[in-house]
């Protein structure tokens, strides 16, 4: 594993409890950064936080309820002092489904999990990193969110606007200090499959000229040299890990 320079960085992960965000979570740690792990699953954040030690600290958070994300920000900058990294990783793959039998509930459900979520973390934490002139806010997208994957609308719409979102406050924060990029994975093999049918899953495949899915730990590295300071130059960008499959 290569190795960054996050010495005295202290970053907040979102669903960091478990798949693609444990795996953030580590690689910042292995780069010497501290960690505080937002996670509405109280089980998976006890075990979390119990396996990766002192460094690592945890907090019970929705992030689509607005006073619970404001709450979290509060505590997060008690503990750690100052907050360097936000990592907007928390999602759900919703239902797969087509899109004129798409149900209205579920749509909001995934916008609200996927895309608002990402909106109030940044909303509530960004102004501590202009305050200080430093930061570093890393949004995981999807390569759903560029090309549009069928009987996926409501993901597939949600990660577009993660990539909008991004893009926006990249270039408002962009004399701040403050750094805002995302990352377009192909899929990986967590537990988001299990929201999935075979035939969703084996689409996803057949789409990847590298002919796998994308490791955790690959998606891991990229994020946490986005995370820190090497990445000096880049906001409001996109950055793809597709195998292959990203056309632009």
């Amino acid at each position: 594993m290569n190795q960054l320079d996050l010495k005295g960085r202290s970053a907040v992960v979102t669903g960091g409890a478990q798949g693609i965000g444990l795996a953030i979570v580590k690689r910042l740690l292995a780069s010497g950064a501290k960690v505080r792990i937002w996670d509405r699953d109280d089980r998976l954040l006890a075990g979390a936080v119990a396996a990766l030690g002192g460094a690592v600290t945890g907090d019970a958070i929705d992030v689509t309820d607005p006073a619970a994300v404001e709450r979290g920000a509060k505590s997060a900058l008690e503990v750690l002092a100052r907050i360097d990294v936000l990592v907007n990783n928390a999602g759900i793959a919703g239902m797969n489904k087509p899109t004129l039998d798409y149900p209205v509930e579920e749509w909001e459900r995934v916008l609200r999990v996927n895309l608002t979520s990402q909106f109030l973390c940044c909303r509530a934490i960004a102004p501590h990193m202009v305050r200080q002139r430093y930061g570093r806010i890393v949004n995981l997208a999807s390569i759903a969110g560029k090309e549009g994957n069928p009987n996926a609308v409501a993901y597939s719409a949600s990660k577009a606007g993660v990539i909008a979102l991004t893009k926006s406050l990249g270039k408002e924060l962009a004399q701040s200090g403050v750094l805002v990029n995302c990352v377009t994975p192909a899929a990986a093999r967590t537990a988001i499959f299990d929201q999935m049918t075979e035939q969703h899953i084996q689409f996803m495949l057949s789409k990847i000229p590298m002919a796998r899915f994308v490791t955790v730990d690959e998606i891991a590295a990229l994020v946490c040299w986005l995370a820190s300071e090497d990445c000096a130059f880049s906001t409001g960008a996109v950055f793809d890990i597709s195998g292959g499959r990203a056309t632009y």
